[in-house]
């Protein structure tokens, strides 16, 4: 599947080691280099689009579209693990003998329309995508020449999936395109042969896993660099550190590139850049790090599922409230979808992606360029979450719930009379508030018909003139 290392191995210590690429020397006034130490490389600020962007797209493409059956870990799930659904699954619609690489050439992508994709991608009101260009299955969205007849060029779509999305987001949108990439691969001979020796070898990682992320940031220019799948090695084992002083001091990319946090064994939520701690992170308070929640639309899985039921799906008003509780906590969100192996974007997920770009279209100002507040939620209110917009001095209160009673009780807030103004995001007139003691508001919201509401799904107050 891997091809034989040799060549690959040789070829890396042209182009790939850090320490073998030619130094870049700083003069007087230079940038910072750093070194591949975890103490340097997290001395590293995160580039500041990142923060002000709150929203990003990721999305899970690969040939684990093709059964759509489970999960995108379907070849563990049926091989490794023998489960039993994936096992029937097999049995009653493939013939025996079938194997895994005999979904390769089934990964046809005829409908993906890369102009399509970034146009919902724009219109979903993300300012970041993320492609899987690698899953744990080792099939590279690109035609790499570390992955031999294991590649979207040689086999199946015959088509370099990254480069075409990479041109069409960057032409159509202002988008920052990153790209997600697994270290290990699950059944590669050369990874298991280095598991077996406790990763004391490193052929793996030195035929394979670093000469593609060389080739991935030469060949893209991705602005995020999604690491995953660290196979129970330690960061040693991968290099990370090398690699990521490199990518921060002579890649063509080193001024706006962000990272995550999992580069081996232990560095999840403690090194790199933003942290994710776990897949569908949301801890609902405040962080001293820069966070990402990484999650998924369909409950069940981040590969596109045949299977899937409606109420897999999460609702938009789910997904709203996901966005403000993370944001509302310093955290950057990255909802996800997959695409079918013939290259659409589902209609379920192209209807929620629409709707957070609408709900965006009205309340963008309370999520992007944020800063958490003093407080995150209110203590009399807890479906209102706070955002503080830093240029215009307003606090920003996204309250979920449309109250019955017409009026919004704030325990929060210290109003000031004859300053403080209070505004709901896409109405004209100013509300009226009262003061309750030092301490809290309750504010009059309008009487509106649906018709006259500026959105579903969530609302927002802009309090100016607040302590």
């Amino acid at each position: 599947m891997s091809g034989p290392p040799g060549r690959a191995a040789l070829l890396l210590l042209v182009v790939g080691l850090p320490g073998l690429l030619p130094e870049r020397q700083v003069g007087g006034g230079g940038r910072p280099r750093y070194e591949p130490t975890w103490d340097s490389l997290d001395a590293r600020p995160l580039p500041a689009w990142f923060d002000e962007a709150k929203f990003g797209v990721f999305i899970h493409w690969g040939v684990f579209s093709v059964p759509s059956f489970g999960s995108e870990w379907f070849w563990w799930y049926w091989q490794k693990e023998k489960r039993t659904p994936y096992v029937k699954f097999m049995k009653a619609n493939y013939p025996p003998g079938f194997s895994y690489e005999d979904f390769g050439p089934m990964f046809t992508a005829e409908f993906f329309d890369p102009s399509q994709w970034a146009d919902i991608l724009k219109a979903s009101g993300a300012k970041y995508v993320v492609l899987t260009s690698k899953h744990h299955e080792g099939f590279t969205l690109w035609g790499s020449k570390y992955s031999w007849n294991w590649n979207a060029v040689d086999v199946g779509p015959k088509r370099d999936l990254v480069a075409e999305l990479a041109t069409s987001v960057r032409k159509r949108t202002d988008l920052h395109f990153g790209l997600y990439h697994s270290l290990f691969e699950w059944f590669n001979p050369l990874f298991l042969e280095d598991a077996t020796s406790v990763f004391k070898t490193r052929k793996f990682p030195t035929s394979k896993s670093l000469p593609e992320l060389y080739e991935i940031v030469t060949k893209y220019q991705p602005e995020i660099i999604w690491s995953d799948g660290d196979g129970n090695a330690p960061d040693t084992y991968w290099n990370s550190t090398g690699f990521l002083a490199w990518l921060y001091n002579d890649s063509p990319v080193q001024d706006t590139v962000v990272t995550n946090d999992r580069w081996g064994l232990g560095s999840i939520c403690r090194h790199g850049g933003f942290y994710t701690c776990s897949d569908r992170y949301n801890p609902g308070h405040l962080l001293p790090h820069k966070w990402e929640n990484c999650m998924t639309i369909d409950k069940g899985s981040w590969g596109y599922r045949r299977n899937a039921q409606l109420d897999d799906y999460l609702t938009i008003e789910e997904l709203v409230k996901q966005l403000v509780e993370t944001v509302s906590c310093g955290g950057n969100l990255l909802m996800n979808i997959g695409p079918t192996h013939d290259g659409r974007i589902a209609v379920v997920f192209e209807e929620r992606l629409r709707q957070v770009g609408a709900w965006l279209r009205v309340n963008g100002e309370a999520i992007y360029g944020t800063k958490p507040w003093r407080a995150q939620n209110d203590t009399a209110a807890p479906d209102v979450w706070y955002t503080f917009s830093p240029k215009e001095g307003k606090v920003n209160a996204i309250f979920l719930n449309w109250p019955i009673s017409g009026t919004l009780e704030l325990g929060e807030p210290q109003a000031k009379l004859g300053e403080t103004q209070v505004k709901l995001v896409g109405y004209k007139e100013l509300l009226k508030w009262i003061a309750l003691g030092e301490k809290g508001i309750v504010v009059a919201l309008p009487q509106l018909t649906p018709k006259q509401m500026p959105c579903q799904w969530g609302w927002t107050l802009q309090l100016t003139g607040i302590n």
